[in-house]
């Protein structure tokens, strides 16, 4: 298992992608991690990530024919490396890479990271560019026929040809350079190719060379059940879904894959529900919104993602938060779960109801988590015994999100619950 001394609760931040997609610079960046830094990091948030084609040039431009412009300019060093597109953030001129942002998003207390893809740039390959470290050239360890189907930036690896593993080394090691603090890998997660496997056992090996505490995140989802040992020893948190958006369909979803994923939450290793699409997103995609979700389901989804303990990542542009959503994200009781539960687990789920249960590490508390599943008001009942909790003479609740607190003997409780709603309590008995 991947023991770290640095991501032991789930890590908690911002991407840009829900809102940016291909398109997010500089003073965008630092404008949501001010926010943060502001409003947010009392409560835990504190990663901020720069998703994808950061290198590229023109990103965005042609959106109605590609999301991923192919065979296009994009910033990159000597050594097959990709750097920040300097017309996007400019403090990256003359070779400073994302150090400059890096240094910022540090100096509000933040911490700082970006997206890869798996693989080497098909550009360095194309031009036989050198590897930093090796005498091999970028050509000779890229494999041309392992190509993500989505995106056409990338060879993948031949992951046992001399100067493979010193070219994650030396890109690691820069990013290391810069100050990231967190990595999250593309076209790696589900294994699409065969040299997927092997990639991630690379990265790995390539953070520990480094020296720096590095959270590695894996994408897109859904991960292979069947290989949960192997996430779990080389990465932090893997996708257990693909682009996660705001429709109930997908959220309702939700609860089969984390039953699946249950037992495999640990310290420092978690499978990931994918990005908050919360607030204001889309901007980048040409069609800036609200959130489609109801409050209830907001609600549901920040109850489920916090009892299976996933890490949660914006997609806001948080600059534009509305009171409402900045409560829903600041709610320290609910945060709680995070980094002061463990061993959460499904008590049954249904076409329409779901129960989820879990235990305060540190306190004499339990937590319940109540999901009408349904397009209906629900009436649901809860046994007690069915907890495996000692019974006495009645128990104490508090809903964590109304902050309403009752009182009860019976053992079994019976809660009105809206349609595709939840409730949160902490209980303890007398």
């Amino acid at each position: 298992m991947n023991k770290n001394k640095f991501a032991l609760t789930p890590p908690m931040g911002w991407n840009s992608y829900d809102n940016y997609d291909t398109t997010v610079n500089e003073d965008q960046v630092k404008a949501n991690a001010d926010y943060m830094a502001a409003h947010l990091k009392e409560f835990g948030w504190e990663y901020i990530v720069v998703d994808i084609q950061w290198y590229a040039y023109d990103a965005g431009s042609q959106r109605k024919n590609y999301q991923y412009i192919p065979f296009w300019k994009m910033e990159i060093d000597e050594y097959s490396r990709l750097l920040p597109c300097p017309e996007r953030f400019p403090s990256s001129a003359n070779g400073l890479g994302f150090q400059p942002l890096a240094d910022y998003i540090h100096s509000l207390g933040l911490k700082f990271g970006i997206h890869i893809m798996r693989g080497i740039p098909r550009i360095a390959a194309h031009n036989h560019s050198k590897i930093y470290g090796s005498n091999k050239t970028a050509n000779e360890i890229a494999n041309p026929s392992s190509i993500c189907w989505w995106n056409p930036d990338m060879y993948g690896l031949e992951t046992d040809r001399e100067g493979a593993q010193e070219y994650y080394d030396s890109m690691i090691s820069l990013y290391a350079q810069w100050g990231v603090d967190f990595i999250k890998c593309d076209d790696i997660c589900r294994q699409d190719m065969p040299s997927a496997e092997r990639e991630i056992e690379m990265l790995h090996k390539a953070i520990e060379k480094s020296g720096r505490p590095m959270v590695l995140s894996l994408s897109p989802g859904p991960a292979l059940i069947n290989k949960a040992w192997h996430y779990e020893k080389y990465a932090n948190m893997w996708r257990i879904t693909d682009d996660f958006w705001d429709s109930w369909p997908l959220l309702l979803n939700m609860f089969e894959r984390c039953e699946i994923w249950q037992n495999h939450v640990s310290e420092g290793c978690f499978p990931d529900c994918d990005m908050l699409p919360l607030g204001n997103i889309g901007e980048g995609f040409g069609e800036e919104r609200t959130t489609r979700f109801t409050k209830e389901e907001q609600v549901t989804m920040m109850t489920l993602w916090c009892m299976f303990r996933s890490p949660l990542m914006l997609g806001a542009e948080l600059t534009k938060l509305d009171s409402w959503t900045l409560k829903l994200l600041t709610n320290k009781k609910v945060l709680r779960l995070l980094s002061h539960s463990s061993g959460a687990r499904q008590i049954m789920r249904d076409k329409q109801q779901a129960i989820w249960f879990t235990r305060d590490n540190e306190e004499a508390v339990s937590y319940l988590a109540i999901f009408n599943l349904s397009d209906v008001e629900l009436k649901i009942g809860v046994d007690l015994t069915e907890l495996e909790i000692e019974y006495s003479q009645g128990y104490v609740l508090e809903e964590l999100w109304s902050d309403e607190i009752f009182e009860g003997q019976e053992r079994t409780m019976e809660m009105k619950v809206m349609a595709h709603g939840s409730k949160l309590y902490s209980f303890y008995m007398k």
